[in-house]
């Protein structure tokens, strides 16, 4: 059991089933912040030296590598309980899934760099803000809502469960299923 589940087992019961109908959530959730903290630790080096001329490379270039970790947290994790599809499939539409969320991601930056050039008229505390604001605020509530519907969708459909019948909408286990397993791993 994973340490979220283990919490959960121990949350009072009214927060238990809220947590319980967005255990997928909570988990992409928390996968996103991990690679949004990968992101910034390559988007920000890069962008700020040796591509300090071409921001949207060096967001594109973080958000690849982020993504590669973000596949690995979230099929291995968020959506161990979806899938059911080959590996090389599955892997195939999160990427091209996640390759859309980098350029919504990216799409804010771009705008204001060519289309208003706000980079030349700005020092370089103001540009790290607003590449936070345009890279990191807008553009990842722009591919996140985008990526956990299409990842939810196609890369790990419901109707093709691990170890679930097609068609079940029980993903996740009961709060006695986590309770019953805190107590037998204690």
């Amino acid at each position: 059991m994973s340490f979220i589940d283990g919490l959960m087992a121990r949350t009072p019961g009214p927060l238990r089933r809220v947590m319980m109908r967005h255990h997928e959530l909570i988990k992409f959730a928390l996968v996103g912040g991990t690679t949004f903290v990968v992101d910034m630790a390559i988007f920000y080096p890069l962008s700020l030296t040796i591509l300090e001329s071409k921001p949207v490379i060096a967001k594109v270039i973080s958000g690849v590598i982020a993504t590669i970790l973000s596949y690995v947290l979230n099929r291995e994790w968020a959506f161990k309980n979806r899938g059911g599809r080959e590996r090389h499939h599955e892997a195939l539409l999160f990427f091209v899934i996640s390759g859309i969320g980098v350029v919504l991601q990216a799409a804010p930056l771009w705008v204001a760099n060519n289309v208003f050039d706000v980079r030349h008229n700005v020092s370089v505390s103001e540009q790290v803000v607003l590449d936070f604001v345009l890279g990191y605020l807008i553009g990842n509530v722009l591919q996140m809502a985008f990526r956990f519907w299409a990842l939810r969708r196609f890369a790990f459909p419901e109707d093709q469960l691990h170890g679930g019948e097609a068609g079940s909408t029980d993903l996740h286990p009961t709060t006695e299923e986590l309770a019953d397993e805190e107590l037998g791993h204690s």
